[in-house]
């Protein structure tokens, strides 16, 4: 996950808030063709990170990017 100082050099919008889309558990699961159940796993495992906001979790896209990076296997 990314640290505060990381966040603070990404580019940002008119407020000086650090621009970063946040999806949720259901648009990653989508995305990656796999259950939510995964996705809730990932998250608990601390192998995809996510921001807890009230009862849900919001997963940085940047953090999708990443992991399917991570966990690309070459076939052959």
């Amino acid at each position: 996950m990314a640290s505060v100082s990381e966040l603070g050099s990404r580019s940002r919008d008119q407020r000086g808030l650090p621009e970063v889309r946040f999806l949720t558990v259901a648009e990653v699961a989508s995305a990656m063709r796999v259950s939510r159940m995964t996705v809730y796993r990932l998250v608990h495992a601390g192998t995809l990170s996510a921001v807890r906001v009230g009862r849900s979790f919001r997963v940085p896209e940047q953090a999708v990017t990443d992991y399917l990076r991570e966990a690309f296997v070459q076939a052959g």
